[in-house]
């Protein structure tokens, strides 16, 4: 151990801040031990930096390894604090801020990198459905009587056909998307007249005009349908003597059994449409990716990949129980219809099955990608990478655009396909 009594003489000539000359002792004390030599600990004016800190000589011992090893950034707050307190002298002392010391001035690489590469992306997301008939709807009697004939399960039924039966009346099914509500009779006009005249036309009755007015023509059009079907010819078509759908139907289960007395708003059977279609119930959080016309495809359980479309988007909810616990319940039920020829026939093999049904919320096409992980929250607020360039490295601002398969679109000024980034371990 050694003490040293030292004094400094320092002059200031530069005439700035703290300009003048200053004459103080100090007394610093400084113990080393191992192979490496004493160091020697320069004297401040105060007498406290050479109690603190020693330069000069070379590492000692484990303690001295310990000190070359420190890092970059705790040898630049060191030498901070060595400029505050004892001057540009003391810090070129420690060997600290010398542009020739190619150790000191290299910043830390990244533990791994990536290259910003050029790709598509797709942000998708998978989940269950059944492969069926889609929703099933149920047919509502308009009407009060004897239920005399229904249609089974299971059969097809189409426009101009007998649905159901009361009173030995056929319930006629037609096409279209308004539903009954009135008598349609001469006089009328609107949506519901129109869609009854393209009806009559399709089914191959003439001399009326098929618009929205219900003339004597199209009344005279109602009387040879009736007199086919062999009921009463008046012209006028009554309520609940129609149904109209949106195309064909297969009947799913019979709700009431021929002879069974209807009233008015009694349910008569459930039907659905006769094209292979897949059900999904999603959370309401995931409705917008499951809008009418949105695209997706089905995986069935061969693994064929059949494209599908949305069809049909319907809220669901259940009510709640009395329990506090037993809280209603709200889903999103999607029926989506299978669009290609060759998903249609792979899915005729099964009556019923569990399918992949993948939406897709987004797509970007050719764009600049990162890993997710290289994406950096920036001190200033938004996002960056940490580019590297060599042994050198530096932090550029970018702006993120659509995240999918573990990686995020980029764009930003100076980066390019190629540009290599950090990535965390």
């Amino acid at each position: 151990m050694a003490a040293d009594t030292d004094t400094d003489t320092d002059t200031d000539t530069d005439g700035g801040p703290g300009a003048g000359t200053g004459t103080g002792t100090g007394t610093g004390t400084d113990t080393r031990t191992g192979t490496g030599g004493a160091g020697v600990a320069p004297a401040t004016a105060d007498g406290g930096l050479g109690a603190v800190l020693g330069a000069g000589g070379g590492p000692a011992g484990p303690r001295g390894a310990k000190r070359a090893r420190r890092s970059r950034r705790g040898r630049l707050a060191l030498a901070l604090v060595v400029l505050i307190a004892g001057g540009a002298a003391a810090a070129a002392a420690l060997g600290l801020g010398r542009a020739q010391d190619d150790t000191a001035s290299a910043p830390a690489l990244p533990p791994k990198t990536a290259e910003v590469d050029r790709r598509d992306l797709k942000d998708s997301k998978s989940t269950d459905g059944s492969l069926g008939f889609g929703t099933s709807r149920t047919a509502i009697s308009r009407i009060g009587g004897t239920l005399t004939g229904v249609a089974e399960a299971g059969d097809t039924v189409g426009r101009g056909k007998a649905l159901y039966e009361v009173d030995d009346v056929p319930v006629t099914l037609m096409y279209g998307s308004t539903p009954a509500y009135r008598a349609l009779k001469s006089g009328l006009e609107g949506d519901d007249v129109r869609q009854l005249e393209r009806n009559l036309a399709a089914l191959g009755y003439s001399g009326f005009t098929v618009d929205e007015e219900f003339t004597d023509l199209t009344a005279d059009a109602v009387k040879e349908w009736q007199e086919d079907l062999g009921v009463k010819e008046t012209g006028t078509v009554d309520l609940g003597r129609v149904v109209f759908v949106s195309g064909e139907v297969r009947v799913d289960s019979v709700e009431a059994e021929q002879g069974a007395a209807l009233a008015p708003g009694g349910k008569v059977l459930a039907y659905t449409g006769t094209g292979k279609a897949v059900t999904v119930e999603l959370e309401p959080a995931d409705q917008d990716m499951a809008k009418e016309g949105t695209k997706v495809e089905v995986v069935l359980p061969d693994d064929t990949v059949a494209k599908g479309v949305v069809e049909d988007v319907t809220t669901v909810i259940t009510p709640g129980g009395n329990g506090e616990d037993d809280e209603a319940e709200t889903t999103v039920e999607v029926v989506i219809g299978l669009t290609d020829a060759k998903g249609r026939k792979a899915a005729d093999s099964y009556a019923l099955a569990a399918v992949d049904v993948e939406f897709t919320a987004g797509t970007r096409e050719d764009v600049l990608t990162v890993p997710v992980s290289a994406l950096l929250a920036l001190s200033e607020g938004g996002f960056g990478v940490e580019v590297v360039e060599g042994t050198a490295t530096r932090y550029a601002p970018v702006e993120p655009g659509l995240f999918a398969d573990g990686r995020v679109e980029i764009t930003g000024d100076g980066i390019t396909e190629g540009t290599k980034v950090g990535v965390p371990e």
